[in-house]
């Protein structure tokens, strides 16, 4: 898993005020703290952060870079981020320092892949989830764990206990839960027209071409 380089700075400031100030400077206030370590009050660029760890699918290790000791070389992973509701703008990022030598449980995507005996019949495939928790290393996270989704027919599922992780890296579950599966086609109903009931006692109703007045035939003179 490669690890992702990030900038930051001490923020010596906090409060509404001052990060709407860092926000038009093109900064995002973030705090960094850790099981051994006091919170502390830290700002990283905006831009810098979009492109490094806003485009990358999954949790990622994250090496800091600043020419503050107390901060330079701290791997951390990203525990939250708020964005604008609107604008999708970052507002606030948490990031949290882990200790290399201790495994951690997080989640990973899941990638399904190949296309289903299944759906060749008509049938569709319907992740049921699209993450899993492992339990692992922190330089040993995957991108993310692979499905192989070829073999199954309608009906078929793949459950938790199927996946074969990477070495290092443990599923942990309770429930062996289906990640997914393959729904049998969709069958749209032909409604068919109820005829009308026959009222009792009524004389049938007669054919249109007996219902039509024919014409009366010309009368001679004897």
């Amino acid at each position: 898993m490669e690890t992702i380089e990030l900038g930051v700075a001490l923020r010596d400031k906090t409060g509404k005020g001052s990060a709407r100030e860092l926000r038009r400077q093109g900064k995002v206030p973030a705090v960094l703290y850790g099981a051994q370590r006091t919170t502390i009050s830290i700002a990283v660029d905006d831009k810098e952060f979009e492109t490094k760890v806003g485009v990358v699918e999954g949790t990622h290790l994250i090496r800091l870079t600043s020419p503050i000791a107390e901060l330079g070389g701290r791997l951390v992973l990203v525990k939250e981020v708020q964005r604008h509701p609107v604008s999708r703008q970052l507002l606030h990022t948490d990031l949290y320092e882990v200790d290399v030598t201790a495994k951690i449980k997080l989640r990973v995507p899941l990638h399904f892949i190949g296309r289903a005996e299944g759906v060749e019949l008509g049938g569709i495939l319907q992740p049921i989830r699209r993450e899993i928790e492992v339990f692992c290393l922190p330089t040993e996270i995957p991108d993310y764990i692979e499905i192989d989704v070829s073999a199954l027919g309608i009906h078929d599922a793949v459950h938790i206990s199927d996946l074969t992780p990477p070495a290092g890296v443990e599923i942990p579950y309770d429930t062996d839960e289906a990640l997914v599966t393959v729904l049998p086609p969709v069958v749209e109903e032909v409604k068919v027209a109820a005829e009308p009931e026959a009222v009792e006692g009524a004389a049938p109703a007669a054919p249109a071409a007996d219902a039509a007045a024919k014409p009366e035939a010309p009368k001679t003179t004897p």
